[in-house]
């Protein structure tokens, strides 16, 4: 059936055009669409007998809420939604002084197989279609009733591991007619799939890219990271120069606090001459405990920040928001999956 959810305008005119439809019917389904709609017969300024072609011909399906939890610490929210094949993604909506931030996913599952995240269990599903990624910020918007002003990609999937429809997402949601969010206020994260980096750097996008590095030395990254086996820290270095190069666009470096992995004075050092001449900033992050992985948070992360400092590396630690609920990523999919065994 015919996916409208994920079409872009220009593509939804042609399609109504097909119909013998005028354009402004698909201004109209663009803007019921957004606002979260669950059934064709919600837009009630299209003709009855339209609807019910929609209905008969298209596929539209509102994510329902499987399980909701609030931290009691933050007011932070997580979402487990079911898809309409049953699969199960999450979102988090993240309160912060300047603004509601949602965390989407972008994939079903994950085949990048780090051994620090829960999302990678079982491997990967399917890729989300552009408009299932969007419909996580619409509906976690329709349920909490709250504006939502910034968007980071960093929920279950590598984004760019999915281009074609990641890319896609952005534009929808950038849209002036449909929720309007900048690039700018956008972060996109990946574990560094290199010849994607280069293409999307092409694209001249102003979002901001997260690489998760977690690592500064091929031995350690390669055992925290399977991608790493076949990329190389050099060879990723290399091409996020050449992102900077070409988009103007600073990096965010992701890294995960990990007890005796990757937390020693000597990483610190290690790390800060990887990134000298390199303009971004590190991000710190405080792991969280997956119960299925014997990898611990690091007890060290003030004195690594501290460290990287002294080299004149900027590095910030992220708020460990949600800590009361399943806050890592794919836990309470994972937690889904188990109980439904």
């Amino acid at each position: 059936m015919t996916d409208l959810k994920s079409m872009t305008p220009d593509e939804l005119t042609a399609w109504f055009k097909g119909l013998g439809q005028p354009a402004f019917r698909a201004r109209q389904v663009f803007a019921w669409l957004n606002q979260g709609v669950s059934s064709f017969d919600e837009m009630t300024n299209l003709p009855k007998d339209l609807r019910e072609r929609l209905a008969g011909e298209c596929r539209l399906f509102a994510p329902v809420i499987e399980r909701k939890q609030v931290s009691r610490i933050d007011g932070t929210v997580k979402y487990l939604w079911r898809l309409y094949d049953g699969n199960c993604v999450e979102t988090v909506l993240m309160r912060y002084h300047h603004g509601n931030t949602v965390c989407v996913s972008c994939q079903v599952g994950c085949n990048m197989g780090c051994v620090f995240c829960a999302s990678t269990l079982g491997g990967k599903v399917r890729d989300l279609t552009a408009g299932e990624i969007l419909d996580q910020i619409i509906f976690a918007r329709k349920d909490s009733g709250e504006k939502i002003s910034n968007i980071v990609m960093m929920g279950i999937g590598e984004p760019l591991d999915n281009f074609d429809n990641v890319l896609r997402f952005l534009e929808l949601v950038n849209h002036p007619d449909g929720l309007n969010i900048g690039m700018r206020h956008i972060s996109l994260s990946t574990c560094g799939l290199i010849k994607r980096i280069d293409k999307l750097a092409s694209l001249g996008l102003q979002l901001t890219l997260s690489v998760s590095l977690h690592a500064p030395d091929d031995e350690t990254r390669s055992r925290l990271m399977p991608v790493n086996r076949s990329v190389g820290v050099d060879a990723l270095m290399e091409t996020c120069r050449r992102y900077f190069e070409t988009t103007g666009r600073r990096i965010s470096y992701e890294y995960a606090m990990i007890d005796g992995v990757n937390d020693s004075d000597a990483d610190a050092d290690r790390l800060a001459e990887l990134l000298k001449g390199q303009p971004g900033h590190v991000n710190l992050i405080p792991l969280n405990d997956v119960a299925e992985s014997p990898l611990k948070p690091s007890r060290r992360v003030r004195q690594f920040q501290q460290r990287l400092e002294s080299h004149g590396v900027t590095a910030t630690v992220r708020r460990k928001l949600g800590s009361d609920i399943d806050a890592s990523c794919g836990q309470l999919r994972r937690r889904q999956m188990e109980a439904g065994r």
